[in-house]
Order: structure tokens, then sequence, then C-alpha cells
């Protein structure tokens, strides 16, 4: 990963429309169980998961030509063959139906069925496993590829007895008796018996093709754990453990165990009227099994070790930052509140998006972020308008790069903001999220890029991206990219706007 004193800045990305799942049509009304609550890639970057306000996880598959041999070849043989890496395409893979709205009898209140969190399990045997969360409950769940044989034609030669051709015939055609297997699918023959139209390269009297099926089964069912709404899932490096966080406690399962957590950080004060601050978000490092983070409504990244107790009620650091970038308000501490964290692949650093920010943090320095970037500096006069139509509490996901030098965050009118780390690198991109990303957007005038020095990486410094070019622009509170993610190895990303998935490369 590049975030050192090295005083090299990355080359600047040349951001394009790639794909797009789920258009809407001119005039078409767009329905509040189809929008977009989840993305999330797996850890190689071949499948995309989706889920949406009406409890469903859709998983899209990278099918671009020859991905697996590209991923698995050095440059220079790729070179000598004479083959051009290109960018994922993804297609339609599968769909299941999640979690169903329910009814909690207890609190009488209504649990709905929309999909907070997916995160990617370990996958053995080539079976995909995926975690799904909604307010209350975890599902584990298994999609595997089948591999289902179906006869086109048979043909009824000399060399089959006239008694087997009968019992065939009432069998198979009259539709009598249809063998099932294991993966619930039957051999599926064809009235067309007589007329041989087809035979093998063989010599058989058969012709067979396959298909692939791809049925999705919960394995396990973790519930009746969080008495507040669950706002974060992580898979544990270990492979065997997963987090999971509401607005006061922390959980730690095992895969295997269902009916049985254990809680490893409890914030809820003995008097709620105590209460100062609830968790946003929770993420395990990625290669430290027994290190995680999480965020708080306060601002603060408290990052503990599970080595030092049961219960990680004491923190190993906090990040915060103690520089105040504006004067204090009603609104400082609402928009302070962290939405969503990362950590980078280098396990040192984190990414984290708060209402107006993005920010970058280094865990070697916990007074304040190395860098910050402004996301829509041009809202703060109209905080109270945005708190009397409670856009100022949504919740917008950020995401890194696979080698941590870019990174990117939503914003309202469904544009797409992608920064770099900021030594000597130009002022972040915005895009909208559609076909035509720069359909809508001014010309930008870039200002004159910071110099770089090794200072900036130990003192910290600001980013303002392009609030001059955007100042005049008007915003759309109606349309918001809350959700997006990163591709793990390429620079793609896919992003969700209402109930279209958009990608992009660079």
């Amino acid at each position: 990963m590049a975030l050192s004193s090295d005083s090299s800045s990355p080359s600047p990305l040349e951001w394009k429309f790639s794909q797009i799942f789920g258009e809407k049509l001119p005039g078409e009304d767009v329905q509040d169980i189809d929008i977009i609550s989840a993305v999330e890639f797996d850890n190689k970057g071949n499948f995309l998961a989706v889920g949406d306000r009406g409890g469903r996880v859709v998983i899209f598959e990278n099918k671009s030509g020859n991905h697996d041999l590209l991923e698995h070849t050095s440059r220079s043989e790729l070179e000598r063959l004479d083959l051009v890496p290109q960018h994922p395409k993804f297609q339609y893979k599968t769909e299941f139906q999640s979690h169903e709205p329910e009814f909690d009898y207890l609190k009488s209140t209504e649990i709905e069925e929309t999909i907070n969190e997916v995160q990617w399990c370990a996958t053995p045997n080539g079976s995909l496993f995926i975690l799904s969360a909604n307010n209350k409950t975890i599902k584990l769940w298994r999609v595997k590829d089948h591999r289902v044989k179906k006869v086109k034609e048979m043909d009824v030669t000399p060399f089959v007895s006239s008694e087997n051709s009968l019992m065939a015939e009432s069998s198979f055609i009259n539709g009598k008796h249809k063998p099932n297997f294991a993966n619930g699918h039957s051999l599926e023959w064809t009235e067309n018996v007589a007329n041989n139209m087809f035979t093998s390269h063989s010599g058989h009297d058969k012709v067979t093709s396959f298909a692939d099926a791809n049925p999705a089964r919960c394995r396990k069912v973790y519930a009746h754990a969080h008495d507040f709404n669950i706002n974060s899932i992580s898979m544990n490096s270990d492979g065997e453990t997963f987090l999971s966080g509401d607005d006061l406690r922390i959980n730690l399962w095992n895969l295997e165990v269902s009916n049985q957590c254990f809680n490893i950080i409890d914030t809820k004060p003995e008097n709620m009227e105590d209460l100062i601050e609830v968790i946003t978000s929770a993420e395990f490092h990625p290669f430290h099994c027994n290190l995680l983070a999480y965020s708080s409504s306060r601002g603060f990244i408290r990052l503990v070790d599970m080595r030092q107790s049961a219960l990680c009620d004491h923190n190993a650091m906090i990040l915060k930052d103690e520089e105040s970038h504006g004067p204090k308000s009603f609104f400082t501490e609402i928009i302070a509140s962290i939405s969503d964290l990362n950590f980078a692949n280098d396990g040192r650093h984190i990414l984290s998006r708060d209402y107006m920010n993005l920010k970058l943090w280094d865990m070697h320095m916990d007074a304040r972020p190395l860098a910050t970037y402004r996301i829509h500096e041009q809202l703060q006069p109209k905080l109270c308008e945005l708190y009397n139509n409670d856009a100022i509490f949504d919740k917008f996901d950020c995401c890194l790069s696979g080698d941590g030098l870019h990174f990117a965050t939503g914003s309202y009118s469904n544009h797409l903001r992608i920064f770099s780390n900021g030594i000597g690198s130009q002022e972040g991109v915005t895009m909208e999220a559609s076909k035509n990303p720069y359909r809508k957007l001014q010309a930008q005038t870039s200002r004159r890029a910071r110099r770089s020095s090794l200072s900036n990486l130990t003192r910290g410094f600001y980013r303002q991206g392009h609030d001059e070019s955007t100042r005049n622009d008007e915003f759309s509170f109606n349309s918001k990219l809350l959700h997006l993610a990163w591709h793990p190895t390429k620079n793609l990303i896919a992003c969700a706007a209402n109930n279209s998935l958009l990608m992009y490369y660079a």
C-alpha cells in the first residue's frame, strides 16, 4: 500500500461507465421494496451480492472472458500470450428471498424485511456462503452450482429390446414416473422420440445438455440476540467467527453455532438517560483476528483487543479528531456521527464517513485524521432544512480500492465522489450515477495541486474537493447514493441508485 512517506502521487484515474442492472424506464415509479440497501463484493471479486428492501439477495457473477486465466497469470506472460486484461463484466447468477416481514408480539413492533448488511464467508467445495441481516435476524445461506442433465432426444434403435422400449415409453414419455435426485431436479425427456433428429458424436442414442442451477438454502439462523436494530456484520479473518453490532452491543458468533453468542461490547448504561452515544458501525481487522474497530455517533473510532478480556470494555486505542473545523452548533454532534468505516488491506489505515466528510485515519496517529475530504460542504447553510426533513440522518457508505490509494463515497443527486490519497494528487472526481456520469456536471477547473511533502502525512491535511464547481448546483435530497463497494483487485466500483445497480471502471 502506498500510504507512506513516498513523494510520488497516484496516477489519476479516468472513470467510465461499465454496466447497469435494473435500469429505471422513463416515467416508471420505483417501488420501495426494489430499492437497493446493501452491496458487497466477495474477497476475490468474482461475485457481487446485492440486498434490497424487499428482503431479497441477488448475486451477480464475473463472466468476463479469461478472468480465471488473468487472475493466475503474470503480466509478462499475458503480454507474451497477447492477452489484454479487461475490467470485470458481471451477469445475473441467482437470487433468493432471504427475509420476510415479521411482527414482534412482545414489543408490538413490525420487523421489516429490509436487508441491512450482506457479508461473504469462506467458499469451501465450490459453494458460496453468504450472511444476510435485517434489523433483528442474521441468516447464513449456501448457494451451490449444480450441473443438471437434460435429455433432449431419445431414439429407440434395434439394439434396444421391445420390452425395454415399452418400459421407457411408459415410464418417461407418458410422464407416469419421473425419478428425482437429491438436488431436487429430475431428468426431462421430450415427447419427440420416434423422430430421431440428432445423434451424439459418440454414437449413443441420446443428446444431453447441461444447465446450471443455483438453489440457495438457509443453513443457519442467528436470532434473538439484539434488542436494537443490527447495523453491522463482519467476518473475522479466521473464517470461523463473525460479529454483529447494534446501537449498544456487539456480539461474537461462531458460524456453526446459531443458538449462542458472546457479548463482547456493551455500552448500555444502567440508566438510559445517561446515554451519550451509540455504536454506528463495526468491523474486524483484515488479518489480526483479535482486533476490531467500531465507530460511534460522537465521531470516535475505538479499537479493541479481544485478548485483553472477555468483555472488551477497555479500548486499546481511540481515534478522534481533536481539531475543530468550523464553529460549534446544534447540528455539530449530529453531523459528526460516523455512518461507516472500513479497514484498508494493510491493516493500518481506516476510512470513515460522517455526514459531511470522508476521513482517512492512521492507527499510529490517534489525535487527528491523516486526511479529510469534504463531500458536500455547500450544505452547511441548509442543515436546519436537512434536519426538518430527516435527511441529516442519512447513512452514507464508503469504500477503498484494493491498493488503498483511492477512496469513494456517495452524496445527494446520486453523485459519486472519488478521491485519491492526497499526496500531490488532484482533487476529487464527481460523477452522477447514470449511463452518462458527467452529463449534468459543469466543467470543473482544478485548483493547483497541493505540494507534496512528508509533513502532509504527519500533520494531516484538509481537502475540499470541487466545492466551488458544485456550489451552485441544486441537490435532490430524494436521490441519494448511499451504498457502494469497490472491487478488491480492480478499479471497479459498484454503486446503488434507488433500484439500479451501476458499475464504473478506470
